[in-house]
């Protein structure tokens, strides 16, 4: 269904209209947003890592109490 979605010329005309609609100004404001997006996104995802334990801890508190 979605085979031949992202042919290069599939990506210029959608890059085309995306500039029709936003303007040459506001795409670089666009694309920093969509990149701290992103980033705090990872970030955020990284944290939540952390916060879990992991079966060397579980075992280690198991063992202890």
């Amino acid at each position: 269904m979605f085979e031949g979605l992202f042919q290069p010329l599939h990506l210029i005309i959608v890059f085309a209209i995306v500039l029709l609609v936003f303007g040459p100004k506001k795409l670089p404001e666009l694309g920093k947003g969509i990149g701290e997006a992103i980033r705090s996104f990872k970030r955020g995802v990284n944290e939540g890592d952390h916060e879990r334990p992991t079966e060397s801890t579980t075992k280690q508190s198991e063992e202890k109490g």
